[in-house]
This record gives C-alpha cells, sequence and structure tokens, in this order.
C-alpha cells in the first residue's frame, strides 16, 4: 500500500491526503465528541488532560524525530552509495581506454549492458520494492569476464588494469548495498507505535476542554495537521527509490557513462 501511493501519486498529493486526512479526522471526531459528551467543554478535567497529553507528546515527539532523522539519513546515504557505484562503473570505462582497442571494445560493451539493466530493468524492481540481484548478475560477470581474459603487457597497461579491477570490486560491493536498501523499511512494530502514537495524541487532543468551538477546532486541528505533516514525511522518506523524492538512477548517466545512452 504504501510503494503503491508512493508511486502513483505527487508529494503535494500525498500531503494532501495525509495531513489533510488527519485534520478532517480530528475536527469531525471532535465535534461529535463534544455533542455526545458536551460536560468535557467545560474543562474539568484539563489539569490530568494537560498532565498527561504534554507526557505522551514529549514522548512521542522524541521517537517521531528519531524516525525521521534516521530515514533521512539512510536517504542521503543510498543516495551517496548510488553515486558510488556509478563512478566506480565509470572508472572501469575510462581504465578501459588504456587497454588494446578489441579489448576496450569488449570492456565498453560489457559495461553499457551493465548500466542500461541497472536503470532499465533493476530501477522499475526497486521502486516497487522488489530489487533483484539476479537482474544484473550476468552483466557483473560480463565486464569480469572482459577483464579476466586479458593480459597487461606494459606497465602501464598493467596500473589500469589493477585500477579497473578494483573499480569492479567496489562498483558490486555497492550494488549490494543498493539492492538492499531498495528492500528495507520500518520494523511493523515501529510503524504501529508510530501510527498509534498518533492516534492516542489526537484523542488525548479531544478529551482537552475548551468552550469558544472557533478555538477547539484551531487547537485540534493544529495538532492533528503537525502530526500529519510527520507522517508524511516518515511515509516519503522510507522507501529511498519510490515517490518524488526517490533517488535517482541519474548518475548511471552521467560523466563517462553519458557515451553508453
Amino acid at each position: 500500500m504504501e510503494l503503491w501511493l508512493l508511486n502513483h501519486f505527487s508529494t503535494a498529493l500525498l500531503a494532501l491526503l495525509v495531513v489533510g486526512g488527519f485534520v478532517v479526522l480530528a475536527v469531525t471526531a471532535s465535534l461529535v465528541t463534544t455533542r455526545r459528551f458536551p460536560a468535557l467543554v467545560g474543562g474539568e478535567n484539563n489539569d490530568m488532560v494537560g498532565v498527561v497529553l504534554g507526557m505522551f507528546g514529549a514522548i512521542y515527539g522524541i521517537i517521531l524525530a528519531f524516525v525521521i532523522v534516521n530515514l533521512w539519513t539512510e536517504l542521503q546515504d543510498t543516495q551517496k552509495i548510488v553515486s558510488t557505484e556509478a563512478t566506480a562503473v565509470s572508472q572501469i570505462a575510462r581504465d578501459a581506454g588504456a587497454f588494446p582497442p578489441d579489448v576496450q571494445a569488449a570492456v565498453d560493451a560489457s559495461v553499457r549492458g551493465y548500466v542500461h539493466a541497472v536503470v532499465e530493468k533493476q530501477w522499475p524492481l526497486m521502486r516497487a520494492g522488489h530489487g533483484d540481484f539476479s537482474v544484473t548478475a550476468s552483466k557483473v560477470d560480463a565486464i569480469y569476464q572482459a577483464l579476466r581474459t586479458y593480459e597487461p603487457q606494459s606497465q602501464s597497461e598493467q596500473a589500469f588494469y589493477t585500477e579497473a579491477l578494483s573499480s569492479l570490486n567496489d562498483a558490486v560491493g555497492q550494488r549490494r548495498d543498493r539492492i538492499n536498501a531498495s528492500r528495507e523499511e520500518l520494523p511493523v512494530l515501529l510503524q504501529v507505535l508510530i501510527v498509534g502514537g498518533a492516534l492516542v495524541i489526537i484523542a488525548l487532543t479531544l478529551l482537552y476542554g475548551i468552550r469558544s468551538l472557533k478555538v477547539r477546532m484551531l487547537f485540534v486541528g493544529s495538532v492533528a495537521a503537525l502530526i500529519g505533516f510527520s507522517l508524511l514525511l516518515v511515509l516519503v522518506l522510507d522507501r529511498p527509490f519510490a515517490g518524488e523524492l526517490s533517488v535517482s538512477p541519474a548518475p548511471f548517466k552521467e560523466s563517462a557513462l553519458a557515451r553508453f545512452w
């Protein structure tokens, strides 16, 4: 459901659905509660409700802030992984320029096959949360094969050959991290805690008595909007390869790899 929303709705529309949905839910629940229990408007329980609301709000805010910061850090780390992998593959193509024409052509062909497989086949799968190692496994083997069958003849060729192998090993490691990142999501218990905590906070605001209807609606609506926006951040940051804020495959089309497109 989460991936479907991210891949089919813009961030603006998601904001309208999530934030607006929480505000409408909270305001509607507040109106129903005051009609069903008119005594709450008097605020006789405000001291107790205020203490509980403050305590729960502080604990929930700390948890939510930790989750959002952690997800943002993971998104940045994933962007770095993709950039590092693309740089390593680009370096292989550059180093191959020092090899004989037939070897260079073989390396270029294998690199071309790899970057196209990553962008055109693997990326859509990662957007759906189903990163698959097998999609590019044969392409990686092709690059290894192109380098494995070549015997450097000069000191210069040996130096570039060593660098190319090192870059290939780096790219393979970053590839594994990238695919693993596409499969990760918040643990179910943490998801339940975040959503459940939001509902508890909103429920507590309904118990806080305010005689003015406008002020009450503003109070309940503003709390709901803040919580809804926080949940929106969790939603869009949880999956680094889905949605408008997702990691782009652009690095695989830039620099030395641009000529393969």
